[in-house]
């Protein structure tokens, strides 16, 4: 959203009239154009805004603000008969406000930029026929009509058609995914090119976008620790200054003076500093597909130390992939070795025959249905193609088939599926879970970054942990883990103080995920349990927004350090030092407040744009 549309919106109208109200009202009183009570009329109705917010500070949140520091600058103005100068004050006071509450907004407004809106009404197919419908009357079920250039309305699984979809709004990506049938649809995507058929299994508040909403939403609501730190030495620092500025009255029992201390020693910059930040930080890293659910999770992952991976899932994809076809029999190749597999398998609801389906698609193999079929419960399938009798499935059903088993192996970690036809071995598929894209540069981006220890631990055997390890460039890994000892590591490190972050599933690490000081879920499109386990969630599988979650973490707390150093320390300081020694008045003093103001929204809201290196 553009930022002048921000602060020139509709909900800042009344701000804006009060500002120019007090503005005007001062002009024409300094040029004895109007009388003094119209001047005190315009006061009245440009402090009325901030007379509601301070007593509503003060009843309901025992918080005393800029609003009360303001306030009661602008009654003693008034008492002390510093008429034109309070209403100055006033109005440049009103200025800083208005920025404050339009810097807010412009955050917010990005992430609604960033997720857009889905459409109210959508397209279905019934009867033959295309039907206009409202999208709360739509059904499980439905079949969508969406074409190139709308949103998707709902999640769903593509039943027709093909297309190019924008899944920017959700995962942050780029790069637009092809759809075909079969493929995952979200809410709140956009369809370039082609039309798609999807028939909704989700909608309303059960869709991914939905739900990426509420989360977004919530984390404004999550206090980082630091924010609770500053809001806590407002709240102190406030009758120490209520005292200085009496002694100083007290003293020289100038008005101009003390109005001039009021509005330096107001904690208005020290409330802004952290809110805002935070704000802009979740924004933006939801632009990029990483939901952290406030700036409590935030401030922590800024401080992890320890990174603890679970392996099957997240450093590897947590599904078979053929990884060799070793052929034994010379008189075929691989392609006719990986058909005779498909035709074997394709009835086969396994997950290795799912692998070799998965292989034999990429290879672009065409196979036929198979004349006869049987599993072979524990060892594998038989089936018969092209007069062929096909035999496939682990050592064991060889062996007992009577076909002599070479004693081949690629490594540890490997399952061997051996192929046979006609009672002889044509060749053997190695079969194991991948190695996830990225891991590895992964890891080295992390302790780059400062991690110190990085652990992985896994339910599997020592032989594939270690070698999973070895691939990735982890040292330290712990293997045969049930649950609870996942959860009773962590508590081990975190005894040693450690900051430990989980990285997992989602699901079946809940328990660890919720131990740990940071949960961190991988690829949550369409997984509820992730997100409701973890404090950060990772819309796509992809190992390298962990880093690029810390580096926003780390990027915001550096942001929230120069605001309270820069904005509220140095301006604050060299203000009430000039004040002190009468170099400036109330006029000058409010004109200067609007540099902290301004310094502050312009720092924060440089997150959601500019450059973070991991």
């Amino acid at each position: 959203m553009n930022i002048t549309k921000v602060f020139f919106s509709r909900q800042f109208l009344w701000e804006i009239v009060r500002i120019l109200a007090v503005g005007i009202a001062s002009l024409l009183f300094y040029l004895q154009v109007v009388p003094l009570p119209v001047l005190l009329a315009a006061m009245a109705f440009g402090l009325y805004s901030l007379i509601k917010v301070a007593a509503t500070d003060l009843i309901k949140e025992r918080k005393i603000g800029t609003e009360i520091f303001i306030t009661i600058a602008v009654i003693i103005s008034v008492l002390g008969n510093e008429y034109l100068a309070g209403s100055v004050v006033l109005m440049i006071i009103l200025i800083a406000e208005y920025i404050a509450s339009a810097s807010g907004e412009r955050a917010r407004a990005s992430i609604k930029e960033l997720i857009g809106s889905v459409p109210k009404s959508a397209i279905i197919k019934k009867d033959g026929r295309e039907e206009t419908v409202q999208i709360n009357d739509l059904k499980i079920g439905d079949i969508v009509l969406v074409r190139a250039g709308e949103k998707i309305p709902v999640d769903g699984k593509v039943t027709g058609g093909s297309g190019s979809v924008n899944q920017a709004p959700i995962t942050g990506e780029s790069t637009p995914q092809e759809k075909m049938v079969g493929s995952d649809a979200f809410a709140g995507t956009i369809v370039e090119l082609g039309a798609l058929d999807i028939e909704m299994t989700k909608a309303g508040k059960d869709t991914v976008f939905s739900r990426i909403i509420s989360l977004v939403e919530e984390a404004e609501s999550q206090q980082a620790p630091i924010e609770k730190y500053t809001d806590k030495v407002a709240s102190y620092l406030i009758p120490v200054v209520f005292i200085f500025v009496g002694a100083v009255y007290f003293f020289t029992r100038d008005v101009k003076l003390i109005i001039a201390l009021l509005i330096f020693t107001s904690p208005a910059e020290l409330g802004l500093a952290t809110p805002l930040v935070t704000l802009a930080a979740i924004a933006r890293a939801a632009r990029e597909g990483i939901l952290i659910k406030g700036g409590l999770f935030l401030e922590e992952l800024s401080k992890v130390t320890t990174i603890v991976f679970d392996k099957t899932g997240t450093l590897t994809i947590g599904s078979p992939i053929v990884n060799k076809v070793e052929i034994i029999d010379k008189d075929f190749n691989e392609v006719e070795l990986v058909r005779f597999a498909a035709v074997a398998d394709r009835r086969s609801s396994h997950p290795l025959a799912k692998a070799i389906l998965s292989y034999a698609d990429t290879l672009k193999v065409d196979y036929p249905e198979p004349t006869h079929f049987d599993v072979i419960k524990g060892r594998g399938v038989k089936a018969e193609v092209d007069g062929k009798s096909l035999l496939l499935g682990n050592k064991s059903f060889m062996e007992e088939s009577k076909v002599t088993v070479s004693k081949t192996r690629v490594n540890i970690t490997d399952t061997a599926i051996y192929l046979a036809a006609d009672q002889k071995l044509l060749g053997v598929f190695y079969v194991s879970d991948a190695i996830r894209k990225g891991a590895k540069t992964m890891i080295k981006g992390l302790r780059k970054s400062g991690i110190r220890n990085i652990v992985m631990l896994t339910g599997d055997n020592p032989e594939t942990a270690k070698f999973v390890a070895e691939q990735v460039g982890i040292t330290d890994f712990r293997a045969n883990l049930l649950p609870e000892d996942k959860i009773n590591i962590i508590k081990e490190l975190q005894g040693d103080g450690a900051k430990v972050a989980m990285v997992g599933d989602g699901i079946n690490d809940a328990p660890a995920l919720v131990q740990a000081n940071i949960g961190i879920a991988m690829g949550a499109m369409g997984t509820e349990a992730a997100m409701e386990a973890a404090d950060i969630v990772l819309v796509q599988d992809k190992l390298e927004k962990i880093a690029r979650a810390r580096a926003i973490s780390k990027r915001a707390f550096r942001t929230i350090r120069e605001n309270i150093f820069v904005g509220v320390g140095v301006v604050h300081v060299i203000g009430i030092t000039l004040v002190l020694l009468k170099i400036i008045g109330p006029v000058e003093a409010a004109a200067i407040h609007l540099l902290p103001d301004t310094l502050v929204f312009i720092n924060s809201i440089k997150l959601l744009r500019v450059k973070i290196k991991d």
